[in-house]
């Protein structure tokens, strides 16, 4: 099985790269984010008929979707929405006994309580799934980094929003003993381990960026992890994709 998610930067602008995607490695959930688009403003070709799929977005801005392929689970996702979403920042869907989520954190400059906030409420909510007994996938662009080495030297700014203590304090508190980052498992000490890149000074092909994106899972799940790539080579988003194979 393939769990993949992808910051797009605009569902409008990438459709034809997220259509060369799904066709080229067939994730079987896909989450995006920051969609910049209503519902009824995603092109047509976006929506694969071999998907279970739930756009939320808003016109310019934000936005989450979450495509799940047919047959995949016994039963048709049931998608919905924690009741602290804001924003159109994040869509679940139950599938089975599982959770599957894709969410966009506010990166925090224009309202940093309300990052905070968030990521306080996203925490909450992954614990309570995790009381009910029910294994959770959470996927997408948490806007923090959880260590220094998941920043270039470069990068590295004391104080600078996706990089204070607080908000990994948080991070952590959100992955407690019930969830998994499969990236930083699977591959603890790279130091090039990025999926963010700023869209300047060739940023990207000098690899000068920021570990933003994640795929979280219940340890469960976790332990049948068997990679966990950032495919840094695709797309013009200056996010890149993740995508996670569970055995």
């Amino acid at each position: 099985m393939k769990i993949a998610t992808w910051n797009v930067n605009g569902i409008r602008a990438r459709q034809s790269q997220f259509c060369d995607w799904v066709q080229r490695d067939r994730p079987d959930v896909i989450c995006l984010q920051e969609l910049k688009a209503e519902a009824d403003q995603v092109p047509i070709q976006c929506a694969h008929e071999d998907y279970h799929i739930y756009w939320h977005g808003l016109r310019g801005y934000s936005g989450v979707s979450l495509h799940v392929r047919k047959g995949l689970f016994s039963t048709a996702p049931t998608f919905g929405h924690p009741d602290f979403d804001m924003e159109s920042r994040i869509v679940q869907a139950e599938c089975d006994d599982w959770v599957i989520a894709s969410v966009y954190v506010p990166n925090g400059g224009k309202d940093y309580t309300a990052k905070l906030n968030f990521v306080t409420s996203l925490a909450a909510w992954a614990r309570a799934i995790h009381a009910q007994g029910r294994p959770l996938i959470l996927c997408g662009d948490i806007n923090i980094t959880r260590a220094d080495l998941d920043v270039h030297p470069k990068e590295r700014k004391p104080g600078v929003i996706g990089q204070r203590p607080e908000e990994r304090a948080l991070f952590n508190a959100l992955l407690g003993d019930d969830l998994v980052d499969i990236g930083r498992a699977l591959d603890p000490d790279n130091p090039g381990l990025f999926t963010w890149w700023a869209p300047w000074r060739n940023m990207r092909q000098r690899n000068i960026g920021w570990r933003i994106d994640y795929i979280l899972a219940a340890p469960s799940l976790a332990a049948r992890a068997r990679s966990c790539v950032v495919l840094a080579e695709f797309g013009t988003s200056d996010h890149a994709p993740v995508m996670m194979t569970l055995d």
